[in-house]
């Protein structure tokens, strides 16, 4: 009895590397799951301050994380000599952009958890339902970057893609809720 020949390694590699991609679904979805499914408490607080103070400091720390993304941007830039002059990067570049990734998830996290905890995830209004989608996103996005960072099973692309996904959300987000905050609850095109 002749026996059939296998799937390709190439092909074998491909699948786990697409199965590997669920779990940045699975989060994302998760954070839908959860946000939808918790009853919001208004009283919320991040770090003791309530209501108002609450959403300026969520503005605040989310201009923040804004900053540490457009750094992580120009860093990857660099690591990959995308900038204009660039020579091969040190070492420290790479380990600076993982600091500030860190920082950047740690930063984030806060402001999540007030999010949801005092709003769930809402579809109240077009700002409402691009701020709470993306935000279920995000997570996904960290995740998948986190996924594509440590399997060598992705074709080049897919980490400045992931990487890509990560800083639009955090934009966006900055510019649903951030931006809209300290304009005066006013941003362009979400009136």
């Amino acid at each position: 009895m002749e026996q059939q020949p296998g799937p390709s390694r190439g092909a074998a590699g491909t699948g786990r590397a697409a199965a590997l991609l669920l779990i940045p679904v699975a989060v994302g979805l998760g954070v839908w799951f959860v946000g939808r499914g918790l009853t919001p408490d208004p009283e919320s607080s991040l770090f003791g301050a309530r209501y108002d103070d609450a959403m300026e400091l969520k503005a605040r720390l989310g201009t923040a994380l804004l900053g540490l993304a457009l750094v992580q941007l120009l860093l990857a830039a660099r690591m990959y000599g995308l900038l204009p002059g660039s020579r091969p990067a040190p070492r420290a570049v790479s380990t600076v952009h993982r600091v500030t990734g860190l920082l950047a998830f740690l930063l984030s996290v806060p402001i999540a958890y007030q999010c949801l905890s005092a709003y769930g995830v809402e579809l109240t209004s077009p700002r409402v339902a691009i701020h709470s989608i993306t935000g279920c996103v995000l997570y996904g996005a960290f995740a998948a970057k986190v996924v594509v960072v440590r399997s060598h099973r992705f074709p080049g692309w897919t980490l400045p893609l992931v990487g890509g996904l990560l800083f639009c959300a955090i934009a966006l987000l900055w510019y649903t809720a951030a931006l809209w905050q300290l304009n005066g609850f006013r941003a362009p095109g979400l009136t």
